[in-house]
């Protein structure tokens, strides 16, 4: 049996409106206190360490897993264009939603010039 399992990375979704990019991320069974979530220089690191005490916790041999997110890492490059200090992020129901605001455009103001 291929070991194809130590390579699961979880599925997500991003998703942008005018002031915000939102990534989503399906970790089911994850603990939160076992997710990071970094930022370094214009990086986003997302990842999780699990437990091997856990895997030998379980009466259970898998003859098939699709999904283990215990140890995973993905990294996204930030644009210029978003606040990285104002990055939150929430886990509920086995998602894991980090919210990015986008920093405000320069409003170009238009006006008249006068002609003396």
């Amino acid at each position: 049996m291929s070991n194809y399992e130590n390579f699961s990375i979880p599925s997500l979704n991003i998703k942008e409106n005018l002031s915000t990019f939102v990534i989503e991320l399906a970790v089911p069974g994850l603990k939160k206190e076992n997710i990071a979530v970094e930022i370094e220089k214009e990086v986003l690191k997302v990842s999780s360490k699990g437990s091997e005490e856990n895997e030998k916790k379980t009466p259970f041999k898998y003859a098939r897993k699709d999904f283990d997110f215990t140890n995973f890492e993905r990294s996204f490059i930030l644009p210029e264009t978003v606040e990285a200090e104002k990055i939150d992020a929430s886990y509920n129901n086995g998602i894991l939603m980090i919210q990015i605001p986008k920093k405000e455009a320069n409003k170009e103001i238009k006006r008249m010039v006068e002609i003396s």
